[in-house]
Protein backbone atom coordinates (compact mmCIF):
# COMPACT_ATOMS: atom_id res chain seq x y z
CA UNK A 1 0.00 0.00 0.00
CA UNK A 2 1.62 3.40 -0.95
CA UNK A 3 1.79 6.19 2.03
CA UNK A 4 0.82 9.15 1.84
CA UNK A 5 3.06 11.94 1.78
CA UNK A 6 2.66 13.84 5.09
CA UNK A 7 3.69 17.32 4.76
CA UNK A 8 3.35 18.14 8.89
CA UNK A 9 2.22 21.91 9.03
CA UNK A 10 1.49 22.04 5.49
CA UNK A 11 4.97 22.50 4.63
CA UNK A 12 6.43 22.94 1.38
CA UNK A 13 2.06 22.60 0.18
CA UNK A 14 1.32 25.43 -2.21
CA UNK A 15 -2.32 25.68 -1.64
CA UNK A 16 -3.22 28.66 -3.89
CA UNK A 17 -2.28 31.83 -5.82
CA UNK A 18 -1.90 35.74 -4.28
CA UNK A 19 -0.60 38.96 -5.88
CA UNK A 20 -0.05 40.06 -2.52
CA UNK A 21 3.19 39.72 -1.68
CA UNK A 22 6.40 36.78 -2.35
CA UNK A 23 9.77 36.40 -0.57
CA UNK A 24 12.18 36.64 -3.46
CA UNK A 25 14.60 34.20 -3.01
CA UNK A 26 17.29 35.78 -5.70
CA UNK A 27 17.24 39.08 -3.81
CA UNK A 28 15.59 37.66 -0.35
CA UNK A 29 13.21 40.34 -0.23
CA UNK A 30 9.82 40.49 0.76
CA UNK A 31 7.92 42.13 -2.03
CA UNK A 32 4.34 43.73 -1.21
CA UNK A 33 2.75 43.88 -4.53
CA UNK A 34 6.28 43.83 -5.70
CA UNK A 35 7.77 46.42 -4.02
CA UNK A 36 10.73 45.72 -1.91
CA UNK A 37 9.23 46.01 1.93
CA UNK A 38 12.46 47.66 2.87
CA UNK A 39 11.80 50.78 -0.18
CA UNK A 40 8.49 50.71 0.99
CA UNK A 41 9.33 51.31 5.02
CA UNK A 42 11.80 54.26 3.69
CA UNK A 43 9.67 56.41 1.64
CA UNK A 44 5.62 55.60 2.07
CA UNK A 45 3.39 56.25 5.47
CA UNK A 46 1.51 53.14 6.78
CA UNK A 47 -1.83 54.53 5.01
CA UNK A 48 -0.40 54.41 1.38
CA UNK A 49 0.80 50.83 1.99
CA UNK A 50 -2.06 49.55 3.55
CA UNK A 51 -3.94 51.37 0.12
CA UNK A 52 -1.29 49.14 -1.86
CA UNK A 53 -2.08 46.00 -0.53
CA UNK A 54 -5.60 46.47 -0.61
CA UNK A 55 -5.70 48.00 -4.25
CA UNK A 56 -2.83 46.33 -6.07
CA UNK A 57 -1.42 50.28 -6.54
CA UNK A 58 0.29 52.99 -4.58
CA UNK A 59 -2.03 55.65 -4.24
CA UNK A 60 -1.65 59.17 -6.19
CA UNK A 61 -1.71 62.49 -3.74
CA UNK A 62 -5.61 62.81 -4.24
CA UNK A 63 -6.35 59.19 -3.59
CA UNK A 64 -3.82 59.39 -0.12
CA UNK A 65 -5.92 62.51 0.50
CA UNK A 66 -9.53 60.72 0.49
CA UNK A 67 -8.28 57.35 2.37
CA UNK A 68 -6.72 59.67 4.95
CA UNK A 69 -9.77 61.18 5.34
CA UNK A 70 -11.52 58.08 5.36
CA UNK A 71 -9.79 56.83 8.66
CA UNK A 72 -9.65 59.96 10.88
CA UNK A 73 -13.68 59.81 10.39
CA UNK A 74 -13.37 56.09 12.02
CA UNK A 75 -10.42 56.39 14.83
CA UNK A 76 -13.43 56.87 18.05
CA UNK A 77 -13.77 53.63 19.45
CA UNK A 78 -18.10 53.34 19.89
CA UNK A 79 -19.36 53.18 23.54
CA UNK A 80 -20.28 49.67 23.27
CA UNK A 81 -17.30 48.48 22.48
CA UNK A 82 -15.02 50.55 24.94
CA UNK A 83 -18.11 48.92 27.60
CA UNK A 84 -17.48 45.16 26.00
CA UNK A 85 -13.84 45.75 26.87
CA UNK A 86 -14.37 47.10 29.93
CA UNK A 87 -16.10 43.91 31.15
CA UNK A 88 -12.82 41.94 30.68
CA UNK A 89 -10.65 41.78 33.68
CA UNK A 90 -7.79 44.04 33.77
CA UNK A 91 -5.46 40.80 34.03
CA UNK A 92 -6.81 39.49 30.77
CA UNK A 93 -3.76 39.11 27.78
CA UNK A 94 -3.98 42.05 25.50
CA UNK A 95 -4.64 39.63 23.02
CA UNK A 96 -7.84 38.42 23.96
CA UNK A 97 -9.18 42.23 24.52
CA UNK A 98 -8.60 42.67 21.02
CA UNK A 99 -10.14 40.11 19.89
CA UNK A 100 -12.93 40.58 22.37
CA UNK A 101 -13.12 43.72 21.05
CA UNK A 102 -12.65 43.11 17.31
CA UNK A 103 -15.86 40.58 17.49
CA UNK A 104 -17.99 43.48 19.20
CA UNK A 105 -17.02 45.65 16.06
CA UNK A 106 -18.37 43.23 13.89
CA UNK A 107 -21.39 42.26 16.00
CA UNK A 108 -22.50 46.11 15.63
CA UNK A 109 -21.06 46.82 12.61
CA UNK A 110 -22.84 43.62 10.86
CA UNK A 111 -26.43 43.69 12.92
CA UNK A 112 -29.36 43.62 10.94
CA UNK A 113 -27.49 42.53 7.76
CA UNK A 114 -30.37 39.41 7.32
CA UNK A 115 -29.29 36.00 6.75
CA UNK A 116 -25.84 33.97 7.40
CA UNK A 117 -26.36 33.19 3.84
CA UNK A 118 -25.57 37.15 3.16
CA UNK A 119 -22.27 37.06 5.52
CA UNK A 120 -19.60 37.23 3.05
CA UNK A 121 -20.29 40.47 2.12
CA UNK A 122 -19.69 42.34 -1.29
CA UNK A 123 -15.60 43.39 -2.40
CA UNK A 124 -17.01 46.77 -1.30
CA UNK A 125 -18.58 46.08 1.19
CA UNK A 126 -15.08 43.91 2.17
CA UNK A 127 -13.03 47.13 1.78
CA UNK A 128 -15.08 49.04 3.85
CA UNK A 129 -14.99 46.90 6.36
CA UNK A 130 -11.18 46.32 6.29
CA UNK A 131 -10.57 50.16 6.90
CA UNK A 132 -12.78 50.67 9.00
CA UNK A 133 -10.89 48.30 11.63
CA UNK A 134 -7.71 49.75 10.53
CA UNK A 135 -9.38 53.02 11.93
CA UNK A 136 -10.48 51.41 14.56
CA UNK A 137 -7.61 49.15 16.07
CA UNK A 138 -4.96 51.82 17.26
CA UNK A 139 -7.52 53.21 19.39
CA UNK A 140 -8.75 49.56 20.83
CA UNK A 141 -5.13 49.11 21.72
CA UNK A 142 -4.18 52.36 23.10
CA UNK A 143 -7.57 52.34 24.96
CA UNK A 144 -6.19 48.60 26.44
CA UNK A 145 -3.29 49.76 27.37
CA UNK A 146 -4.17 53.08 28.91
CA UNK A 147 -6.88 51.17 31.13
CA UNK A 148 -4.50 48.44 32.42
CA UNK A 149 -2.21 51.76 33.71
CA UNK A 150 -5.47 53.28 35.29
CA UNK A 151 -5.12 55.92 33.01
CA UNK A 152 -8.20 57.66 31.02
CA UNK A 153 -8.67 57.43 27.42
CA UNK A 154 -7.22 59.81 24.87
CA UNK A 155 -9.29 61.28 21.95
CA UNK A 156 -7.92 60.91 18.40
CA UNK A 157 -6.60 64.04 16.95
CA UNK A 158 -8.14 64.40 13.09
CA UNK A 159 -5.09 66.56 12.38
CA UNK A 160 -2.21 63.62 13.00
CA UNK A 161 -1.32 61.09 10.50
CA UNK A 162 -1.41 57.01 11.43
CA UNK A 163 1.46 56.40 12.84
CA UNK A 164 1.35 59.75 15.29
CA UNK A 165 -1.89 59.49 16.25
CA UNK A 166 -1.64 56.03 17.35
CA UNK A 167 0.86 57.21 19.88
CA UNK A 168 -0.63 60.22 20.96
CA UNK A 169 -3.72 57.95 21.93
CA UNK A 170 -1.66 56.07 24.03
CA UNK A 171 0.81 58.13 25.92
CA UNK A 172 -1.47 61.53 25.81
CA UNK A 173 1.48 63.30 24.24
CA UNK A 174 3.27 64.07 20.65
CA UNK A 175 6.02 62.05 19.96
CA UNK A 176 9.09 63.07 18.34
CA UNK A 177 8.93 63.00 14.67
CA UNK A 178 12.04 60.10 15.15
CA UNK A 179 9.78 58.22 16.91
CA UNK A 180 7.00 58.51 14.90
CA UNK A 181 9.27 57.44 12.00
CA UNK A 182 10.40 54.34 13.57
CA UNK A 183 7.03 53.38 14.90
CA UNK A 184 5.53 54.11 10.73
CA UNK A 185 8.28 51.55 9.68
CA UNK A 186 7.72 48.98 12.07
CA UNK A 187 3.99 48.94 11.24
CA UNK A 188 5.03 49.11 7.65
CA UNK A 189 7.28 45.95 7.84
CA UNK A 190 5.06 44.20 9.77
CA UNK A 191 1.78 44.75 7.47
CA UNK A 192 1.63 41.44 5.48
CA UNK A 193 3.69 38.35 5.40
CA UNK A 194 2.17 35.80 2.83
CA UNK A 195 0.08 32.41 3.67
CA UNK A 196 1.65 32.68 7.47
CA UNK A 197 -0.32 31.01 10.41
CA UNK A 198 -3.07 33.66 10.95
CA UNK A 199 -3.16 35.02 7.45
CA UNK A 200 -3.95 31.29 6.27
CA UNK A 201 -6.55 30.79 9.43
CA UNK A 202 -8.23 33.89 7.96
CA UNK A 203 -8.24 32.29 4.27
CA UNK A 204 -9.70 29.47 5.21
CA UNK A 205 -12.44 31.15 7.35
CA UNK A 206 -13.37 33.31 4.44
CA UNK A 207 -12.96 30.60 2.16
CA UNK A 208 -16.32 29.29 4.09
CA UNK A 209 -18.34 32.53 3.00
CA UNK A 210 -18.20 33.98 6.14
CA UNK A 211 -17.92 38.09 7.15
CA UNK A 212 -14.56 39.99 7.33
CA UNK A 213 -14.68 40.26 11.31
CA UNK A 214 -15.06 36.61 11.65
CA UNK A 215 -12.03 35.64 9.50
CA UNK A 216 -9.86 38.93 11.27
CA UNK A 217 -10.98 37.39 14.72
CA UNK A 218 -10.05 33.62 14.13
CA UNK A 219 -6.72 35.44 12.41
CA UNK A 220 -5.94 36.78 15.98
CA UNK A 221 -6.26 33.95 17.64
CA UNK A 222 -4.11 31.93 15.67
CA UNK A 223 -1.68 35.34 16.22
CA UNK A 224 -1.49 35.18 20.04
CA UNK A 225 0.78 32.35 19.83
CA UNK A 226 4.37 32.42 20.74
CA UNK A 227 5.64 30.45 17.87
CA UNK A 228 4.12 33.41 15.44
CA UNK A 229 2.84 36.87 16.71
CA UNK A 230 3.88 36.16 20.51
CA UNK A 231 7.62 36.37 19.78
CA UNK A 232 8.50 40.05 20.00
CA UNK A 233 6.80 39.65 23.30
CA UNK A 234 9.10 36.92 24.34
CA UNK A 235 11.92 38.82 23.11
CA UNK A 236 11.61 41.60 25.51
CA UNK A 237 10.98 38.68 28.69
CA UNK A 238 14.93 37.18 27.25
CA UNK A 239 16.29 40.81 27.14
CA UNK A 240 14.54 41.03 30.99
CA UNK A 241 15.99 38.25 31.54
CA UNK A 242 19.63 38.44 30.26
CA UNK A 243 19.47 41.83 32.39
CA UNK A 244 23.03 43.07 30.34
CA UNK A 245 25.45 42.68 28.26
CA UNK A 246 27.71 40.84 30.42
CA UNK A 247 25.40 38.41 30.92
CA UNK A 248 24.85 37.09 27.63
CA UNK A 249 27.33 34.21 27.33
CA UNK A 250 26.55 32.60 30.89
CA UNK A 251 22.52 32.89 30.08
CA UNK A 252 23.01 31.03 26.55
CA UNK A 253 25.19 28.30 28.20
CA UNK A 254 22.19 27.40 30.42
CA UNK A 255 19.43 27.82 27.69
CA UNK A 256 21.40 26.18 25.15
CA UNK A 257 21.62 23.08 27.55
CA UNK A 258 18.14 23.32 28.16
CA UNK A 259 16.91 23.04 24.89
CA UNK A 260 15.31 26.09 25.33
CA UNK A 261 13.82 27.55 21.87
CA UNK A 262 15.86 31.26 21.74
CA UNK A 263 12.67 33.50 20.60
CA UNK A 264 13.68 36.14 17.67
CA UNK A 265 15.94 34.05 15.88
CA UNK A 266 14.44 32.08 12.77
CA UNK A 267 12.11 31.83 10.47
CA UNK A 268 10.40 29.34 8.25
CA UNK A 269 10.63 31.07 5.00
CA UNK A 270 13.79 33.17 5.17
CA UNK A 271 16.63 30.60 4.82
CA UNK A 272 19.21 33.91 4.39
CA UNK A 273 18.55 35.98 7.24
CA UNK A 274 15.14 37.72 7.76
CA UNK A 275 14.95 40.68 5.09
CA UNK A 276 13.05 43.16 7.17
CA UNK A 277 15.47 43.06 9.73
CA UNK A 278 18.17 45.86 8.87
CA UNK A 279 15.31 48.26 8.24
CA UNK A 280 13.84 47.56 11.84
CA UNK A 281 17.46 47.64 12.95
CA UNK A 282 18.49 50.64 11.53
CA UNK A 283 14.93 52.22 13.08
CA UNK A 284 16.02 50.71 16.80
CA UNK A 285 19.07 52.42 16.42
CA UNK A 286 17.76 55.67 16.17
CA UNK A 287 15.51 55.14 18.78
CA UNK A 288 18.47 53.89 21.19
CA UNK A 289 20.39 57.14 20.05
CA UNK A 290 17.00 59.47 21.05
CA UNK A 291 16.67 58.04 24.33
CA UNK A 292 20.25 57.30 25.04
CA UNK A 293 19.87 53.90 25.57
CA UNK A 294 23.38 52.70 24.84
CA UNK A 295 22.44 49.42 27.01
CA UNK A 296 19.76 48.47 24.95
CA UNK A 297 22.04 48.02 21.49
CA UNK A 298 25.14 46.61 23.04
CA UNK A 299 22.90 43.78 24.89
CA UNK A 300 21.04 43.53 21.25
CA UNK A 301 24.07 43.25 19.60
CA UNK A 302 25.96 40.78 21.93
CA UNK A 303 23.27 38.38 21.69
CA UNK A 304 23.03 38.18 18.40
CA UNK A 305 26.46 37.88 17.72
CA UNK A 306 26.54 34.95 20.46
CA UNK A 307 23.74 32.85 19.21
CA UNK A 308 24.61 33.53 15.10
CA UNK A 309 28.35 32.30 15.94
CA UNK A 310 26.44 29.54 17.98
CA UNK A 311 24.15 28.26 15.94
CA UNK A 312 24.18 29.95 12.88
CA UNK A 313 20.65 31.10 13.31
CA UNK A 314 20.23 35.01 12.41
CA UNK A 315 17.53 37.18 13.85
CA UNK A 316 13.48 37.83 12.50
CA UNK A 317 11.78 40.60 12.36
CA UNK A 318 10.60 40.39 16.29
CA UNK A 319 14.20 40.72 17.56
CA UNK A 320 14.63 44.36 16.91
CA UNK A 321 11.09 45.19 16.59
CA UNK A 322 11.01 43.82 20.65
CA UNK A 323 13.57 46.59 22.60
CA UNK A 324 12.12 49.16 20.26
CA UNK A 325 8.23 48.98 21.42
CA UNK A 326 10.14 48.89 24.63
CA UNK A 327 11.98 52.01 23.92
CA UNK A 328 8.85 53.81 22.57
CA UNK A 329 6.95 52.96 25.81
CA UNK A 330 4.87 50.36 25.11
CA UNK A 331 4.05 47.55 27.63
CA UNK A 332 5.21 43.74 26.45
CA UNK A 333 2.43 42.90 26.69
CA UNK A 334 0.86 45.00 24.31
CA UNK A 335 3.60 44.15 21.57
CA UNK A 336 1.35 41.71 19.97
CA UNK A 337 -1.85 43.77 19.48
CA UNK A 338 0.42 46.30 17.81
CA UNK A 339 1.36 43.45 15.17
CA UNK A 340 -2.11 42.91 15.04
CA UNK A 341 -2.84 46.81 14.51
CA UNK A 342 -0.26 46.54 11.32
CA UNK A 343 -0.87 42.76 9.92
CA UNK A 344 -5.08 44.11 9.91
CA UNK A 345 -3.90 45.35 6.43
CA UNK A 346 -2.52 42.03 5.04
CA UNK A 347 -5.32 39.91 6.15
CA UNK A 348 -8.25 41.71 4.77
CA UNK A 349 -5.98 41.99 1.64
CA UNK A 350 -6.05 37.91 1.74
CA UNK A 351 -9.82 37.95 3.03
CA UNK A 352 -10.91 39.96 -0.05
CA UNK A 353 -8.50 37.94 -2.46
CA UNK A 354 -9.92 34.70 -1.46
CA UNK A 355 -13.25 36.24 -1.59
CA UNK A 356 -12.79 37.28 -4.87
CA UNK A 357 -11.66 34.09 -6.02
CA UNK A 358 -13.15 31.35 -3.71
CA UNK A 359 -12.64 27.66 -2.99
CA UNK A 360 -14.12 26.10 0.30
CA UNK A 361 -10.46 25.24 2.27
CA UNK A 362 -11.04 21.61 3.23
CA UNK A 363 -7.59 19.57 2.75
CA UNK A 364 -8.08 15.79 3.96
CA UNK A 365 -6.34 13.59 6.71
CA UNK A 366 -5.13 10.26 6.74
CA UNK A 367 -6.88 8.07 9.50
CA UNK A 368 -4.56 6.10 11.67
CA UNK A 369 -6.94 5.28 14.59
CA UNK A 370 -8.53 1.51 15.48
CA UNK A 371 -10.10 -0.11 12.55
CA UNK A 372 -14.01 0.10 12.13
CA UNK A 373 -15.53 -1.95 14.61
CA UNK A 374 -19.49 -2.49 16.16
CA UNK A 375 -21.35 -1.90 19.21
CA UNK A 376 -22.43 -5.65 20.19
CA UNK A 377 -26.06 -6.38 19.68
CA UNK A 378 -26.32 -3.53 17.66
CA UNK A 379 -28.59 -3.80 14.09
CA UNK A 380 -27.97 -1.52 11.44
CA UNK A 381 -31.24 0.01 9.91
CA UNK A 382 -32.55 -0.73 6.57
CA UNK A 383 -31.54 2.90 5.45
CA UNK A 384 -28.11 2.31 6.94
CA UNK A 385 -27.91 -0.73 5.26
CA UNK A 386 -29.08 0.71 2.01
CA UNK A 387 -26.05 3.99 2.30
CA UNK A 388 -23.34 1.33 3.30
CA UNK A 389 -23.89 -0.49 -0.47
CA UNK A 390 -24.73 2.37 -2.53
CA UNK A 391 -22.23 3.13 -5.05
CA UNK A 392 -19.95 6.11 -4.25
CA UNK A 393 -20.71 9.72 -5.75
CA UNK A 394 -18.78 10.13 -9.40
Amino acid sequence: MTQPDIRKGLAGVIVDYTAISKVNPETNSLLYRGYPVQELAATQSFEAVAFLLWTGELPSADELAEFRARERAHRTLSPDVKAAIDLLPLDAHPMDEVRTAVSALGTRELAGSGSVLDAGGTPEENLERSQRLFAALPAIVAYGQRRRRGLAPVEPRDDLDYAANFLWMTFGEEAAPVVVDAFNQSMVLYAEHSFNASTFTARVITSTMSDVYSAVTGAIGALKGPLHGGANEAVLHVFTEIGSADNVAPWLDTALAEKRKIMGFGHRVYKRGDSRVPTMKAALDTLVAHYDRPDVLDLYTALETEFVARKGIYPNLDYPSGPAYNLIGFDTLTFTPLFVAARITGWTAHIIEQAASNALIRPLSEYNGAPERHIPGYVPTDDELAAASRPAES
